[in-house]
């Protein structure tokens, strides 16, 4: 048998209690339950099944999942339930990529202000195309948007223009269908000066009211004359607001969003080796072409965890939302409407009671049995930090 892949878990394991202690006053709770998560998930401490395959009489244990939105095991799956729910959601009408992008000052101060300023991104970026949108001069139409929040590139640092948000947006007029023009249909350089007059009006308003921190190099932000002072360059250079060319049909959108709706830091697939002081992983460096952009970089264990620490969310923090025609409060109202405009039926539920059907409705099992496939059994149950000793216990007769 191989030797077993590394994990992102393997190096907390290994290195965590150290960097506990070195950085015990910079890590913030939410850092300190992600690592320990991460270390637990799929072990004997979260508990787990005992499994019996009646097939072919394999035993196995089954651990418990962690299932933190950070964890680098625990994402695939819900991102396909999420997936599997947006379906009904889609439309035959023309969906758009476009990003907004955050300047490096600015993602400079979002680290210790995560809340405030990436709320602030997914309102500003949701106002600014549903302004522009509405103007008659441009679409004179309603959109609906479903944004993204991207903190990291490749090499686990912010993206070379910080943090952004990335979504879809469906074209849907109030009361006909809008008509595109040749091109894009809301103007890259009008979104971005909108984009940035209200991020920045919006930024010097979380300030006066006292809704930002600063710590360290960037403490004497703290005064009002100062962060003015700071922020005025800000409205001076150009934000990178771009968009991509329209998805090449609705189920292009969701093969696209499974990328990223549920992606973490770095995935375990690029780790590559650890040993007693650092970590090497591949990265692409989107600079240059061809084969020469995918590389290997290797970082000491403790900045390789820094670096992947820096993208912990808030508690409770929402990095998948949803706006205009697809907002959670009248996303159902507005999706009939809209398919009534398109003469679109419906979605409905498949009622057919033919084999195939039937079939199809038959509940996939819990567990599935790597030998044979056979649904397994859970003939006992572990509680948290419960382990096996010797064999399961013979089962009699039943």
């Amino acid at each position: 048998m191989g030797a077993a892949a590394l994990e992102v878990a393997d190096i907390f394991r290994t290195h965590g209690s150290a960097l506990r202690v070195s950085q015990r006053s910079h890590l913030s709770l939410g850092q300190l339950k992600v690592m320990s998560v991460i270390e637990q998930c799929r072990t004997a401490a979260l508990g787990g099944h005992l499994l019996h395959c009646p097939g072919c009489a394999t035993e196995q244990v089954a651990y418990n999942s962690c299932r933190n939105r950070h964890c680098p095991k625990c994402q695939s799956h819900a991102a396909k339930r999420w997936l599997e729910v947006r379906q009904d959601d889609l439309l035959p009408v023309a969906y758009y990529h476009v990003v907004f992008t955050l300047p490096a000052p600015i993602s400079d101060i979002a680290y210790y202000n995560k809340a405030v300023v990436y709320g602030l991104l997914f309102e500003i970026a949701a106002q600014t195309l549903g302004t522009i949108a509405a103007d008659p001069k441009h679409l004179g139409a309603q959109v609906g948007v479903t944004l993204v929040l991207h903190t990291w590139g490749s090499a686990l640092t912010p993206p070379p223009c910080a943090w952004h948000c990335s979504g879809r947006w469906v074209v849907i007029g109030r009361s006909t269908l809008g008509f595109l023009q040749p091109g894009f249909f809301l103007p890259v350089r009008v979104r971005s000066r909108l984009f940035r007059r209200r991020f920045v009006g919006a930024l010097q308003a979380a300030h006066r009211s006292g809704k930002l921190q600063f710590f360290g190099e960037y403490a004497h932000l703290a005064d009002p004359k100062v962060f003015t002072k700071w922020l005025a360059p800000m409205r001076e250079c150009e934000w990178v607001v771009y968009a991509k060319r329209p998805f090449a049909g609705p189920q292009a959108v969701l093969a696209y969003l499974s990328r990223y709706t549920h992606r973490v830091a770095i995935a375990n697939s690029r780790l590559v080796t650890l040993d007693e002081r650092s970590v090497t992983f591949r990265w692409k460096d989107y600079r240059s072409k061809g084969e020469s952009r995918h590389k290997t970089m290797t970082l000491s264990a403790d900045e390789f965890m820094r670096r992947f620490l820096l993208h912990v969310l808030p508690t409770g923090f929402h990095r998948i939302r949803h706006f205009g025609l697809l907002s959670n409060d009248h996303r159902k109202a507005c999706l009939e409407k809209a398919r009534e405009l398109l003469c679109v039926p419906t979605p409905v539920a498949d009622t057919s009671t033919g084999n195939d059907a039937a079939d199809d409705c038959v509940p996939k099992p819990t567990f599935a049995c790597t030998h044979c496939g056979a649904a397994m059994l859970v003939i006992q149950t572990l509680l948290r930090a419960q382990t096996i000793v010797g064999s399961p216990p013979a089962r009699g007769p039943p």
